[in-house]
């Protein structure tokens, strides 16, 4: 089961207008327009301007109680599209390169069919920007969008499957997404003389192969987590022994425990090497978004509504750990909820990762993405009201 006809061309002619017109994160304001016109259309009066550019509407259920909340994500990427496709984006640098107009299509969608239907509870509809920035659901929880809420849901489309799959996992289903500053301080010299200089390249270069045995050697194997240098900046001249270095890299992991073990050990291992060599090394660990961790009762509901739409054999569970990042984590930490993956393969496509300025969705995934989020909605409420 799918979204109506109807609904599903509303829903597909939204995607491409606004894949079309891209707007990076906090830039979102035509964006907004468009999701308010289209709520307004359906008889919704939305709240506009919600952490600058987010959008919030609330729909009737046949109860009164606590909320239902479904939320969408509204940013483009810096990326320059090469997709071909008829609609590909009109700003020079700019896309949707992740699906974002998917999602925010579908829960328009979703909206026209709670609408028709009212479910057992008032579902909370949360169009969030800047979700790329890894701040726009921090921006939208201080403005208030979880109060009365009693449940959360939302999902992303995901090229690792078909479409007709929706994707069901309890527990870790997104890394957290913090980074690290290294400022390497040696004492610059001659090439020809390197004793006299404590060479800033050399210790930086142990530095990133000693923080590779970090989750090699000191994290449980089936506990994913990944520490990669990104940047390592040195040096002026090929004769010159260079005095400073930069490295910068990103720090992911699924499991509290384990993104606190990470961080602290890249200190401790820094503090060590710069020791052994007699260099200064300052360490910044700047946090960002945490894991997103699905919790068990959500779940479950999220995979009944799932079922009921597409059967259990449509129903499955992430393939591989995803190390991506995704600021659905802080509703998370506040709410139960869970967050699930909308098969969207397009065949010829599967090599275009997410970010990637070749990147597609089959469009056959959004009318049920839309029937999802509105089933959901009602096995939701259905369970607040039980509880």
């Amino acid at each position: 089961m799918t979204a109506p006809p109807d609904i599903t061309e509303r829903i597909v002619a939204l995607r491409r207008d606004l894949h079309r017109f891209p707007e990076l994160s906090c830039e979102e304001h035509r964006t907004m327009g468009r999701i308010a016109d289209e709520l307004r259309a359906l008889g919704i009066t939305p709240r506009v301007g919600v952490a600058g550019t987010g959008v919030v509407a609330e729909l009737p259920g046949r109860n009164r109680g606590p909320f239902v909340a479904l939320r969408a994500d509204t940013d483009a990427l810096p990326v320059h599209e090469e997709t071909g496709l008829p609609f590909a984006s009109q700003h020079a640098g700019v896309m949707h390169a992740c699906g974002h107009d998917g999602h925010t299509s579908m829960l328009v969608g979703a909206a026209a069919m709670l609408l028709a239907d009212p479910p057992p509870l008032p579902v909370r509809l949360i169009f969030q920007p800047a979700e790329e920035k890894g701040v726009g659901a921090k921006n939208m929880i201080a403005e208030g969008v979880l109060e009365g809420v009693g449940l959360i849901f939302g999902g992303h489309l995901d090229r690792h499957y078909a479409p007709g799959t929706l994707v069901v996992t309890d527990g870790p289903v997104n890394a957290s997404t913090d980074t690290f500053h290294i400022e390497i301080r040696g004492q610059q010299g001659h090439g020809a003389r390197p004793h006299e200089a404590i060479d800033a390249i050399v210790i930086g270069s142990l530095l990133v192969t000693a923080l590779q045995t970090v989750v090699s050697r000191e994290v449980d194997p089936a506990r994913p987590s990944v520490v990669t240098v990104g940047r390592f900046e040195a040096g002026s001249a090929p004769n010159v022994i260079a005095g400073r270095a930069t490295l910068e890299g990103t720090i992911r992991a699924q499991h509290h425990d384990v993104r606190d073990h990470l961080c602290e050990s890249i200190q401790r291992i820094a503090k060590a090497v710069g020791a052994l060599h007699r260099a200064q090394i300052d360490v910044e660990v700047h946090y960002g978004t945490p894991p997103v961790v699905n919790h068990a009762g959500p779940t479950a509901l999220a995979r009944r509504a799932a079922e009921e739409l597409v059967g259990p054999d449509r129903v499955t569970t992430l393939h591989t750990a995803n190390m991506g990042g995704e600021d659905f984590a802080y509703y998370l930490e506040k709410i139960p909820g869970c967050y699930i993956r909308y098969g969207a393969q397009v065949p010829g496509r599967e090599g275009y990762p997410a970010h990637s300025s070749r990147f597609d969705i089959h469009e056959d995934a959004l009318p049920l993405g839309a029937a999802w989020l509105d089933r959901v909605a009602r096995v939701g409420g259905a369970h607040l009201l039980g509880s």
